[in-house]
């Protein structure tokens, strides 16, 4: 059994969104857009440790952007076939093995009263009431681990509980055998605590803490107090044994919060193996941010061991690139804005977003991954775009904050704009892109060329676009004057056409340098600091020396000369930055 998909209307920031699940979820997205939110909802219907008075409905809890008196989350459960289930649920159980379960808050103006209920059902249609509320939660429920976990708390209760079913599982000869062990510890801690009280130091501590003590109250000269080793019960003792590092049979206390987090894990993951076939009630675990204290190799790893180790449904919220490197595309549930309300790419986990990653034809690199973050994603060419557009967010007058505004600048390595384009998509990111003007030659035509960037461009808006405006007039009327020209210098028919192009790419968040980067800086208002920099003037020479190794050139330029950018803040180069902060600022509003 598993959650298949989530439907919730009218609830905090959704207003009406449809969210699929898989066995194992992740749930990326920005802050403050919805996560927690998200995972409360399911709370509300499957988590034993929300009491009544925690699921009870508040003003709060209805969606804020519209007038709304009520609100509906709907729980999709497939492959229902475990007999604890099905002997609970019964017909509310379709023929296919689907289960729905549903929670309606309804809010009353006039009286300043909300009512709630909860249903069941083998399909949308067929929902019921539930009379007795959650009665379900002894075999069907959500685990919720929250961000903010006490680890030392989860560490000692998963502790105890693992003792517990491990002694459950215990043969009747090793039952016996730990029964006379703990008799011989008893003995052991009756011996100890008779010895204490004996060493001298211990004695006349003892002496003075009671004679202090009886200066304050005259019952204490009846009742002393002394010290021992805690209990003599062996039983308790063991409930009381503490986790330690152990190195060359030394004792190293367990301090950092990294260590104890997989500690927990662990603890949870031995349990879960111990308890797998003894199936009592089913479980979905749900964890938010598990890379706590965790470096990024280790949240690597404990990506791959919670999503493959662990039988049980689970579904994870992050904030980590490392983490969602390591998740199968249909298994991401990437949450955006859009006119006020949260909802899921493509709605949530989806074949389509793993078709999307499938053109990269490898693994999602952290890179990518990182940009899965951001509200904004801006595509350029190379590494040198990257160092360069990032100083200049920096250190114009505009005063672009790109962290702050979630914007990532990724490089496609080259002009493969498609294959990032499709994914962005998909996960629903909004993108700008800047691309070489590239006039270049046809390859295997004589002395034709072609506007290379202008179509690269072009291709892009024919894939993703194509909506009915006057582009694609233009297309039907220019687009052959976009190639198949004679020379590198062509004739101004085609210049105008390619200049009309420009202008409506720009409007699709697709800009063009006037040729390349270099040549664009050293015809610019910076060019006098690359002469001083190269200590030469000769345009040529410097052309060459800034393409010869692009990035370690715009690194070393930049590291003596950023603060020489702020010429740049009229020129059209920064245009692709502007429009970054538009879209984001547009986003902030929302």
């Amino acid at each position: 059994m598993e959650i298949n998909q989530v439907k919730i209307k009218g609830f905090r920031n959704f207003k009406d969104a449809t969210i699929n699940f898989s066995q194992k979820s992740l749930i990326i997205g920005p802050n403050d857009i919805g996560k927690t939110n998200l995972i409360f909802a399911l709370r509300i219907l499957l988590d034993k440790s929300l009491s009544d008075v925690d699921i009870e409905p508040k003003d709060s809890d209805f969606y804020a952007y519209e007038d709304t008196n009520t609100f509906l989350i709907l729980i999709k459960f497939t492959d229902v076939t475990e007999d604890i289930l099905r002997s609970r649920f019964r017909e509310r159980i379709s023929a296919d093995d689907e289960l729905f379960l549903g929670f309606r808050a309804n809010r009353d103006i006039d009286t300043q009263s909300i009512e709630h209920s909860f249903f069941a059902g083998h399909s949308e249609s067929a929902m019921e009431e539930l009379e007795n509320g959650r009665f379900y939660l002894k075999v069907l429920n959500l685990k919720y681990i929250s961000s903010n976990r006490n680890l030392s708390a989860f560490i000692k209760k998963e502790k105890r509980i693992l003792f517990k079913e491990t002694k459950e599982k215990r043969s009747p000869a090793e039952k016996d055998a730990d029964d006379q062990k703990l008799i011989e510890l008893k003995g052991d801690l009756d011996n100890i605590n008779s010895i204490i009280p004996e060493l001298t130091f211990i004695k006349n501590s003892t002496t003075v803490l009671n004679q202090e003590l009886e200066k304050l109250s005259f019952r204490h000269s009846t009742h002393r107090v002394a010290f021992d080793v805690g209990t003599s019960d062996s039983s308790r003792m063991i409930d009381n044994v503490r986790l330690v590092s152990k190195y060359n049979d030394k004792s190293v206390e367990i301090g950092g919060d990294g260590k104890n987090n997989q500690i927990f894990f662990a603890l949870w993951a031995a349990k879960n193996e111990i308890l797998e076939n003894h199936l009592i009630e089913i479980t979905i675990y749900c964890i938010e941010e598990p890379e706590v204290h965790l470096h990024p190799h280790q949240q690597r790893k404990l990506a791959e061991y919670l999503s493959t180790l662990l039988k049980n449904q689970i579904i994870i919220t992050t904030h980590s690139p490392q983490i969602t490197s390591e998740f199968s595309p249909n298994s991401i549930i990437r949450l955006y804005s859009e006119n006020l309300e949260t909802k899921a790419a493509n709605n949530g986990c989806s074949e389509i977003i793993a078709e999307s990653f499938q053109r990269f034809g490898h693994r999602l690199s952290i890179i990518p991954a990182e940009a899965f973050f951001a509200d904004v994603v801006f595509l350029v060419e190379g590494t040198s775009e990257i160092l360069f557009y990032k100083a200049l967010a920096a250190s114009t007058g505009y005063k672009i904050d790109l962290d702050r505004q979630n914007i990532s600048i990724l490089s496609v390595e080259g002009v493969g704009f498609k294959v990032y384009i499709q994914i962005l998509n998909a996960l629903k990111i909004r993108w700008i892109l800047r691309t070489d003007y590239d006039t270049s030659k046809i390859p295997h035509q004589d002395n034709k060329y072609q506007f290379a960037g202008i179509k690269r461009c072009l291709a892009i808006y024919k894939e993703f676009f194509n909506d009915s405006n006057p582009f694609n007039e233009l297309i039907n009327l220019k687009e052959p004057l976009l190639s198949n020209f004679e020379g590198d210098l062509p004739p101004q028919t085609n210049v105008d056409a390619a200049k009309e192009f420009e202008k409506f790419l720009i409007d699709y968040n697709m800009f063009l340098s006037y040729k390349d980067l270099e040549n664009d800086l050293l015809f610019s208002e910076i060019k006098p600091y690359l002469i001083e920099f190269f200590e030469i003037a000769d345009e040529q020479k410097i052309i060459a020396g800034m393409q010869k190794n692009k990035a370690t050139f715009m690194y070393l330029f930049l590291k003596s000369h950023s603060d020489k950018l702020l010429v740049l803040k009229n020129n059209q180069i920064i245009s692709p930055l502007k429009r970054c902060k538009k879209i984001a600022d547009h986003i902030e509003i929302l």
